[in-house]
């Protein structure tokens, strides 16, 4: 164990040379004034690019897998090999900037009650605009639905500084956000049986009915492609997404109601219906697929529900400020709200 790194920057990579090459020199480039360690987990990549980055960066940590472990495993691998305090999981298509790690560390060590931080998070290819995965900092509705400030849905927002105050949030985005290590730990990291998607929203829904906080630092600041590794509208995406957020829905809330469970039933039908009027079939084939998942997996979700409340200590409420009291869908779709300010 190497005392003196503070963060460990965990980088879980499948395909792409040019993008990791990118992501590397940022994070070397812009990180002076702190102890890191950035570490590769090679998820079973076939396209050459870790002997690539092997050769070109000899400091770099490269944790192989024999398979692909996903995102969620990805990230427990580098974490279990990670010396740092802090643990800083990063998307391989992303690039940093001036002090952002800088200002996560000193956000995140303001009290012992902070488990994550996550910065602002742009799009690399529109640099005026927020980032889809998580922009700057994500909530989530009664009904399990996600959404973040500066992207509702499908509507992204530009940046005018309208969100840049820091501000407790119930999720950090999986494409870039710091964490306690030893809060990672007690929380098991992620669940692995996610695969990919939601993990993240998992894993700070635990901290927070441990009663730890989760943050956003707007002065902290990313920038994401998006769509490198498993491209947006790709059959495996929505399925993972739909079958994700359900589990989560059924085995993180303490207690749910029939009625809440049926009002989301038919908002899945709703979703499917919507992607059969786009003629997207193979969408709407996902949402299915995801469906047909939980209802052949019934055992799982409930062993996964007493795993979950197991890692609760001290159960903690969730305030309506982080999980809102409203249906976003309602919100974005019946009532026209598509910015995160109109909405409370």
């Amino acid at each position: 164990m190497n005392s003196k790194i503070t963060v460990s920057i965990i980088i879980p990579h499948l395909i792409g040379k040019d993008i990791l090459d990118e992501c590397i020199n940022s994070i070397i480039t812009n990180s002076h004034d702190i102890e890191y360690e950035i570490i590769i987990v090679d998820n079973n990549c076939k396209d050459g690019s870790i002997k690539y980055i092997a050769e070109k960066f000899s400091k770099i940590t490269i944790v192989h897998s024999t398979h692909n472990k996903g995102y969620a495993g990805g990230c427990n691998l580098g974490a279990q090999n990670a010396n740092g305090e802090f643990l800083f999981f990063l998307n391989n298509d992303t690039i940093i900037t001036k002090d952002c790690i800088n200002s996560l560390i000193k956000t995140i060590q303001k009290n012992d009650r902070i488990a994550s931080v996550q910065p602002k998070i742009k799009n690399y290819y529109n640099q005026n605009k927020f980032d889809y995965a998580g922009a700057n900092g994500g909530y989530i509705d009664y009904l399990g639905y996600p959404f973040a400030r500066g992207r509702i849905m499908n509507t992204i927002e530009e940046d005018l500084g309208q969100y840049d105050t820091e501000e407790k949030i119930f999720w950090a985005s999986g494409t870039g956000f710091i964490t306690k290590k030893n809060i990672f730990n007690q929380m098991k990291g992620f669940d692995e049986s996610l695969f990919a998607h939601m993990e993240e929203i998992d894993y700070h829904w635990k901290c927070l009915l441990n009663g730890y906080e989760v943050y956003s630092q707007p002065k902290s600041v990313i920038y994401h492609k998006g769509g490198q590794t498993l491209s947006y509208g790709a059959y495996k995406k929505i399925y993972l997404n739909h079958r994700n957020s359900m589990i989560l829905f059924l085995t993180n809330n303490n207690k749910i109601s029939i009625y809440k469970i049926l009002k989301r039933i038919i908002l899945e039908k709703l979703a499917f219906i919507f992607y059969v009027i786009k003629l997207d079939f193979k969408g709407s084939i996902a949402i299915v697929h995801a469906n047909l998942w939980l209802i052949f997996n019934i055992k799982y979700l409930i062993e996964r529900k007493k795993n979950v409340h197991k890692l609760i200590h001290d159960y903690h409420p969730i305030s309506s400020i982080l999980m809102k009291n409203y249906s976003i869908v309602k919100e974005y779709f019946w009532n026209r709200k598509n910015k995160f300010n109109q909405l409370d």
